[in-house]
């Protein structure tokens, strides 16, 4: 008995990942600039910074997150293309927040065994988003582990590498009373709140168009890739918009992240009537029994993105913005907590 087939007794298939780096492969060299000085395979992934050397003060910022049991409706519904997009632009937000642009990204994938496809499916996913963006997707790790993950279970993580001129780093700590609040629309849940979303509808038909979303099935919605939120601030930035705080709701909701934002001596004040939310929210809300107070705590509820403004300048965002400059609060006194007034 050759080690290899010996191996693949044990649960491991070394065939099925390399059949997999060859099906991604096309759509990761895709993000590759010519600061990328690697190539799909190499034990490290190269990145030449020397354009680094056109900031006075970089900074790098750096990120990591998973996204959840999301992989779980995937699974449920055997759709791998979305993801992707998911890890991708929620890494991208988190470090959006305080004013970097990304430069390369990293993936990881795990199974308890290994399907070349399926893993093709979810990093073509991850390199069409870092595509998108302008990031490189510099390298990754495919691991089957049986007996670690459960059978048919797939974990997806990545992490991120960005910079941001020390000078227009954005903390928060400008935030005072008398600030405007704007929040950029959600297109779902994004990556957060899913275990409880998945208990709650476990008994609906996932495949069934439901007039309550639209027309929709309840795995469509499950399924909307997390938005990003660079080209929008961005455009502020550019309009010399003072964004004085930006906050990235995902785990906690509109409850914990707004605070980890706030400097001492502020409050900031939420008015759910001044924005619509995806209908998904309101059929979790419904099936489940869930108190508004604890939708608001679990999921972004419409709101993925906030950012804080003076003012003086909400007209002037709101042009840029369009639609999606949505007046959603307000900075108070207080404590460094979120009041949601309803």
């Amino acid at each position: 008995m050759s080690e290899q087939s010996a191996y693949a007794q044990a649960g491991v298939d070394i065939a099925a990942a390399q059949r997999a780096t060859d099906l991604m492969k096309t759509a990761v060299q895709a993000t590759f600039g010519p600061e990328v000085l690697s190539n799909v395979g190499n034990f490290g992934g190269l990145f030449d910074a020397s354009g680094l050397q056109q900031l006075e003060q970089p900074v790098l910022v750096a990120s990591t997150d998973g996204v959840g049991t999301k992989t779980k409706v995937a699974a449920a519904l055997n759709q791998w293309d979305t993801i992707g997009y998911d890890i991708v632009n929620h890494c991208l937000n988190d470090i959006l927040v305080q004013g970097a642009r990304p430069l390369f990204f990293l993936d990881y994938v795990a199974t308890a065994r290994l399907d070349a496809a399926q893993i093709a499916q979810i990093v073509t996913g991850v390199a069409n988003a870092c595509r998108a963006a302008g990031c490189a997707l510099l390298g990754g790790e495919t691991a089957e582990m049986p007996g670690v993950y459960e059978p048919n279970a797939v974990d997806l993580v990545g992490t991120i590498v960005g910079v941001v001129e020390r000078k227009r780093l954005i903390d928060g700590q400008r935030i005072q009373p008398g600030d405007l609040i704007l929040g950029l629309p959600s297109t779902g849940l994004h990556t957060n709140g899913y275990t409880l979303a998945r208990r709650v509808l476990a008994d609906l038909d996932w495949h069934e168009p439901r007039p309550e979303l639209g027309g929709q099935t309840i795995g469509q919605a499950l399924l909307t890739p997390h938005r990003p939120y660079l080209a929008e601030v961005e455009a502020l930035g550019q309009a010399g918009v003072d964004i004085r705080g930006l906050a990235h709701i995902t785990g906690g909701g509109l409850v914990d992240n707004p605070p980890r934002i706030l400097p001492q001596g502020v409050t900031a004040v939420l008015h759910p009537e001044r924005w619509s939310r995806p209908a998904i929210f309101n059929l979790i809300q419904q099936v489940g029994d869930i108190d508004l107070a604890e939708m608001f705590h679990v999921f972004n509820m419409g709101l993925g993105m906030l950012v804080i403004i003076p003012p003086d300048q909400l007209l002037q965002a709101q042009k840029l913005l369009g639609d999606d400059g949505q007046l959603v609060g307000e900075i108070v006194s207080g404590n460094g907590v979120v009041v949601i007034e309803r």
